[in-house]
């Protein structure tokens, strides 16, 4: 087992090599990882190396709420209160079980919202910043059009399947990156489990990080899995390692966990 598994990829290793040799002539990105994935990109010390249809339109899933957490980042202070809303009670989907009337602080939903990707605390946060989803999806769609993000468009807060609402694996990389220089974003998303409760500490909810690289894979620091039934499954991982950044974006990934580790041992080995 073992030797088949080094003999793939020493060969994989070698096709990649063969691989960049020729794009690097031609100024074109290999795709060496064809089958992995819907759509996929890697950087490495922020250029593209490898990349498979970085630019097709597909759903998202939580990937989407980086950008909602990245908002909320920037519009409230940690210590504000949020009360939860009968809507926000009744987001279906990951959650960590909000209900109407519980008050938190706005930096504990943000937690929430990232590490264990809870939907009552997407919605909540959405629609204490906004006063509605609606109103909020908006800020996220004119921050999406700011930042160059030209094949993303939201259509809710917390990436549910819906008519218009999808990116790609090129614009999800430029959110990431972008969400990753906020000190307080990157250092929730590489944290990997906590404790948050509401503001008079009769409920408290213990959060696990959805990121199953995050303490085990050595190096990473983020971002975000996802998960829908028409999305699959989704990542966006960012790991740093002797003075190199590596970041993979995968969009419906069936093996997401063994692939992502496979392809970051090869950016790390390339």
């Amino acid at each position: 087992m073992w030797g088949r598994w080094l003999l793939r990829r020493v060969l994989l290793l070698v096709l990649i090599v063969l691989l960049f040799a020729r794009c690097s002539e031609s100024r074109s990105v290999a795709n060496p990882f064809p089958f992995i994935a819907s759509s996929y990109l890697v950087k490495i010390d922020g250029r593209i190396v490898w990349a498979g249809d970085p630019h097709r339109r597909l759903p998202p899933a939580s990937l989407t709420k980086i950008m909602t957490a990245l908002i909320a980042l920037e519009r409230t202070r940690p210590n504000d209160v949020v009360r939860v809303s009968r809507m926000a009670a009744k987001e279906d989907g990951s959650r960590i079980g909000l209900r109407e009337g519980d008050r938190l602080r706005a930096v504990d939903l943000v937690y929430a919202t990232l590490i264990h990707s809870a939907n009552d605390a997407c919605r909540a946060l959405a629609e204490h910043i906004a006063g509605s989803e609606a109103s909020f999806v908006r800020l996220m769609n004119l921050k999406a059009r700011r930042m160059g993000l030209k094949d993303t468009h939201f259509a809710n807060s917390c990436g549910h399947d819906e008519a218009g609402h999808y990116s790609t694996a090129y614009d999800l990389a430029i959110l990431a990156e972008v969400a990753m220089r906020n000190p307080v974003f990157a250092r929730i998303v590489s944290t990997p489990s906590m404790v948050i409760r509401t503001v008079d500490g009769k409920r408290h909810f213990r959060l696990i990080n959805k990121n199953k690289l995050i303490g085990r894979y050595p190096g990473v620091i983020g971002v975000k899995t996802g998960f829908t039934d028409r999305a699959g499954k989704c990542l966006i991982a960012l790991a740093e390692r002797g003075g190199r950044k590596v970041l993979l974006v995968l969009l419906n990934a069936p093996n997401r966990w063994e692939d992502a580790q496979f392809i970051l041992d090869m950016a790390f080995d390339f």
